[in-house]
């Protein structure tokens, strides 16, 4: 199979797009035909991308990417509720190869059946950016209606999720996002939005039950200070790993799969309350482009099949 291959650490030139071994599926996995992958930009630095869960050293090359949506073309062992023909979409596994490739395998119980109102490229674009925001703004924040809810980097691929879903609990949404973007974050279903650039955002709101961050550095630290007494923060910027600050480290979190959770999200993608948004698809072959892209809003995407099922 074609696959975005890494054989060593690196930034998106290290990408290579080669010939690779067809993985197999295990008990209680698929092997999934992939139609499209999601492009996180920070996972070619992420430990599990190098390492195994006991911290040794993963065997070379390693496959990037891993939120997908496709079509089941083979099962291991004790599958059920999907079969080989099912379109899905989901999660692999971070510790194993991911899906920017032809094929790869994931656990059933991190896919869903796909939702039938979009394409795969959009699809693809869906499973980390939202689950990353129920978990997030439903599970941990506990968002509910009529309370106050900030969201930064309200035009990216997880902030847009995060606009929308916050809309559907209830919630007043004030976002920030750049000036080219104000409307476009209106028209998700924000409230107010506030150019970060022309504006601090501590100036323009203050008393908010819930601030949801994807940005970090100065940003997340200036946004205590507008939390009501009581309110919650949560973050998924990477400086909340790398702090030692108690506060930012309980307020970050890592999405985790969640087969109840995607099924939920595709109900919410085709009954009209969630939009994927994407910024920008590229074919497989160009992976390196892709990595290096930066969309002024939504996500990037690999498109691994054609509208015609070619590669």
């Amino acid at each position: 199979m074609k696959a975005i291959c890494l054989h060593a650490r690196g930034g998106p030139e290290a990408l290579a797009y080669e010939e690779a071994p067809q993985p197999h599926p295990g008990e209680g996995e698929v092997l999934v035909r992939v139609h499209a992958a999601g492009v996180i930009h920070t996972e070619l630095s992420w430990v599990p991308t190098w390492t195994t869960p006991a911290g040794e050293p993963r065997p070379l090359p390693v496959i990037p990417g891993h939120e997908f949506s496709g079509e089941i073309a083979a099962q291991g062992a004790g599958v059920r509720d999907v079969g080989v023909g099912d379109l899905v979409y989901g999660l692999n596994d971070w510790y194993r190869d991911g899906a920017s490739a032809d094929y790869c395998v994931a656990r059933v119980a991190d896919i869903a059946h796909k939702p039938a109102g979009v394409d795969h490229v959009h699809a693809a674009a869906t499973p980390i950016s939202a689950l990353t925001v129920w978990q997030g703004l439903v599970e941990r924040a506990g968002l509910a209606a009529s309370q106050r809810v900030l969201i930064h980097g309200a035009a990216g691929g997880v902030g847009t999720f995060a606009v929308q879903l916050a809309r559907w609990r209830g919630a007043r949404v004030t976002g920030t996002a750049s000036a080219a973007n104000l409307d476009f974050v209106r028209s998700l279903g924000a409230d107010e939005v506030i150019d970060y650039r022309a504006e601090r955002f501590e100036e323009v709101v203050r008393d908010v039950d819930v601030v949801f961050d994807t940005v970090g550095g100065e940003t997340l630290e200036r946004s205590w200070g507008v939390l009501k007494p009581g309110g919650r923060l949560v973050t998924v910027a990477a400086s909340g790993e790398q702090t030692t600050d108690e506060r930012v480290r309980a307020a970050y979190f890592i999405v985790e799969p969640s087969r109840t959770q995607l099924a939920e999200i595709a109900r919410l993608i085709d009954g009209g309350t969630l939009r994927p948004v994407v910024g920008a698809v590229f074919p497989l072959a160009e992976a390196r482009q892709a990595y290096q892209h930066k969309p002024v809003r939504g996500k990037v995407v690999l498109r691994v099949v054609d509208g015609n099922g070619a590669t």
